[in-house]
């Protein structure tokens, strides 16, 4: 669609430096649409609820940390219960699709969406659509009630399924069209968000009355934007269990090295929390901190002081770190999966094998090193509590959202409170691990392991994160 009007983002500036970053709503679009009393005065859940509903001029700072001279800076829009919603319940015909790779708690997204949409506005018609986005126009769907989807939450995986890719914009949406559907929910990482973004600027093209919401769904926690993904907790919480085993494996035998590997292909923030919670851990390298094997400070250098320190080490990486270095010892191919997203090398395996033939070379330690993966393990285990909760949230606030007119907006969490968030701020960037934080000093503090950077590294990082907030 490129650069056309209907891309433009929709700001509203208030006094003192407020900026609104709104989302789009089906009344920009198609003029004089009817309003409905919104049914949850009815509810007797909300029964009890002092403000029934969110004042429609409330909104989320996106930075929390000011000072008395700092202007007041961007919002985004609260999400909850409105009023006045944009749909009768018996006219909704809504659908929920999952795409992309496996992450704790999609089952749970999708059984309070289904739950929300029936309990609290009385929508019967809610479609599954089976197998990602080709689902949509290959006719794939299943019939969503909360009777069939009551314990689903317990399972790991989603019982829609998935895949990468298969998104034809034209298609979806004549199939949106043809089938009436009018509400669509869309559960994905950041390349699925973009997908959503071109159906919702489709849909606003052609005029139809369809909200598109999506749900950032990112086990990396990669989105930008949101405090953190769903999954996130889960998938830090089931590392541990792997750290566990490297750790139990490399103390039981002289001079053990454990090698774990965990997702983060561009940001490392599994690794990095899952570190700073085992206390086990020796070094964590992640893709946003460069690292080197030989010489002084190198790791090399660091495993064998540590060895000859505690008899014992374990290594974290994730899994995206290191791929430079790869690259240089084993020939790369620019292949990419469905989703265009670069096939790594297995650094795991690579950095595995470099640490044997080291001290194998050296002759000086006889180490006996063990590597675990346990990536798929953890992709595919149920939510936890945490993000149990989480996703609740998630689903309740979008389907308040899609009630109340709004469309081509993300549901997320900014600074602990609920939002929408415009589909350009989620599909802008990606969330890294900014390692001039205090957050990653705090790990090197409880790992104690060499930062693998000099002084002009540091300097020109905090100059390129200086240049990039201008």
């Amino acid at each position: 669609m490129g650069s056309s009007p209907i891309s433009k983002p929709k700001i509203v500036r208030g006094s003192a430096g407020y900026v609104l970053e709104d989302v789009p709503h089906l009344s920009d679009y198609i003029p004089e649409l009817p309003t409905y009393s919104n049914p949850l005065q009815d509810n007797a859940a909300y029964s009890v609820v002092k403000q029934y509903f969110v004042h429609p001029d409330d909104s989320v700072p996106q930075k929390l940390i000011a000072n008395k001279d700092s202007p007041r800076g961007t919002h985004f829009r609260r999400a909850g219960p409105r009023q006045r919603v944009y749909f009768q319940s018996d006219e909704v015909q809504a659908a929920i699709v999952t795409c992309g790779g496996l992450c704790p708690g999609l089952n749970t997204v999708i059984r309070e969406l289904v739950c929300g949409l029936y309990h609290m506005y009385g929508v019967k018609k809610v479609l599954g659509i089976n197998g990602g986005y080709k689902g949509f126009y290959a006719h794939n769907t299943i019939p969503l009630t909360p009777k069939g989807v009551n314990d689903i939450h317990k399972r790991g995986g989603t019982i829609l399924g998935s895949s990468r890719g298969g998104h034809d914009t034209t298609k979806i949406v004549d199939s949106i069209q043809d089938r009436g559907i009018n509400q669509v929910y869309i559960i994905g990482g950041d390349g699925t968000q973009r997908g959503a973004c071109k159906i919702f600027e489709e849909i606003r093209r052609r005029g139809l009355k369809v909200a598109v919401v999506g749900i950032p769904k990112t086990i990396d926690n990669d989105i930008p934007v949101i405090d953190k993904s769903f999954g996130f907790d889960t998938a830090v919480e089931e590392a541990q269990r792997a750290i566990n085993a490297a750790h139990v494996e490399a103390e039981s035998v002289e001079n053990g090295i454990g090698v774990v590997k965990l997702m983060g292909r561009y940001s490392g923030f599994i690794a990095m929390y899952a570190t700073l919670a085992s206390r086990d851990v020796d070094c964590c390298l992640i893709p946003e901190s460069l690292f080197f094997l030989e010489g002084p400070g190198g790791l090399f250098e660091f495993a064998e002081k540590r060895l000859k320190e505690n008899g014992h080490m374990v290594i974290v990486i994730a899994e995206g770190a290191g791929q430079d270095l790869v690259s240089q010892s084993i020939q790369s191919m620019d292949k990419q999966d469905a989703s265009g997203n670069k096939l790594l090398q297995d650094v795991g395996l690579w950095i595995s094998q470099k640490l044997k033939e080291n001290f194998a070379k050296k002759k000086t330690l006889a180490i006996t090193l063990k590597y675990i993966d346990p990536t798929y393990m953890i992709r595919a285990v149920p939510s936890n509590a945490s993000d149990n909760v989480y996703c609740t949230l998630l689903a309740q606030s979008a389907v308040h959202g899609a009630m109340a007119g709004y469309t081509g907006f993300t549901s997320g969490l900014v600074n602990g409170r609920q939002t929408y968030i415009p589909f350009y701020r989620i599909n802008e960037g990606q969330n890294k691990v900014v390692i001039t934080d205090r957050m990653w000093a705090r790990l090197l503090s409880s790992t104690n392991q060499p930062s693998f950077l000099t002084g002009k590294n540091v300097n020109e990082m905090k100059e390129e994160e200086a240049a990039s907030k201008e």
